[in-house]
């Protein structure tokens, strides 16, 4: 049930969001590490501890994180853990809380097991595929399990707070859907859709990478969701690609296969499927 691995994985978030927070609370500068990709000394800080941590306590796994440049041979082994230490540094640095410590574990190349930290809010979403998913908040713990809506013009879409393009409009109008919330950080718009606040996400672009999905795909799955590239094939933790070349797409398992043709359809239109 990998009960040892999540407790660790979830004591080492909250403490990176500690770091994130400190970081927070100061005029920090930024940096860019190429075109609209802006890093910060909060980045790189629980990126080195959250390295770190794993090491000690899982010596023989593979880690590949974000801020980390030498990944050796992480991916070929059985176990894999994938990092991003501050999802949403757009808007760490804009500074309304939608960002997250995301940590996952690929085994065999399939994600297993994901935690996504708040520390702005103080929620931790945690989960196992196959042995289901929680909400930390305040003090309190209650299980995760996504909605039952099934028809895809009843769903609420979860979009970007920092931008909006031209595939959402897309989206929205192939699927008939009427609500749509904002979020900022990819983690966060899953952990709301295992929580019911939202169904669906699109991520139409190859700009993502596998820590960007890993721990996110598990903590959804693990609430009963669905989690794919946009033609609804599954993520391999295995590749050398880190880049999600083929986008996301997150959903409630019970509109899954009513939304999968429109999105896959775009996905084609725009490039990321053959």
């Amino acid at each position: 049930m990998l009960a040892q691995e999540l407790v660790q994985a979830a004591e080492i978030a909250r403490k990176a969001g500690e770091i994130l927070m400190e970081i927070y609370a100061t005029d920090f500068d930024v940096a860019y590490k190429g075109r609209d990709n802006p890093v910060t000394v909060a980045d790189t800080r629980a990126n080195a501890f959250i390295v770190r941590a794993l090491q000690e306590r899982f010596p023989e796994d593979g880690i590949i994180a974000e801020e980390s440049a030498n990944r050796g041979d992480a991916q070929t082994r059985a176990r894999c853990w994938f990092v991003d230490p501050l999802d949403g540094t757009k808007e760490f640095i804009a500074k309304n809380g939608e960002f997250a410590v995301m940590i996952g574990l690929a085994i065999d190349g399939e994600a297993k097991l994901g935690v996504v930290y708040q520390p702005a809010h103080d929620k931790l979403y945690r989960g196992v595929v196959g042995h289901g998913a929680e909400l930390e908040q305040g003090g309190t713990t209650r299980p995760l399990s996504v909605s039952e809506v099934a028809e895809p013009g009843d769903l609420t879409l979860v979009v970007s707070r920092s931008h909006r393009s031209k595939s959402t409009d897309k989206i929205v109008s192939a699927l008939g859907i009427q609500r749509e919330l904002r979020s900022g950080s990819v983690g966060l718009k899953v952990g709301i859709i295992s929580e019911q606040t939202a169904d669906l996400y699109v991520h139409v672009s190859d700009k993502a990478c596998k820590w960007d999905a890993c721990g996110p795909e598990a903590v959804v799955r693990a609430a009963g969701g669905r989690f794919s590239d946009l033609g609804g094939g599954p993520f391999d933790y295995r590749e050398s690609e880190l880049r999600n070349t083929r986008g996301i797409l997150a959903c409630n398992a019970a509109a899954f296969d009513k939304v999968l043709p429109a999105v896959r359809a775009l996905g084609k239109e725009v490039g990321y499927l053959t």
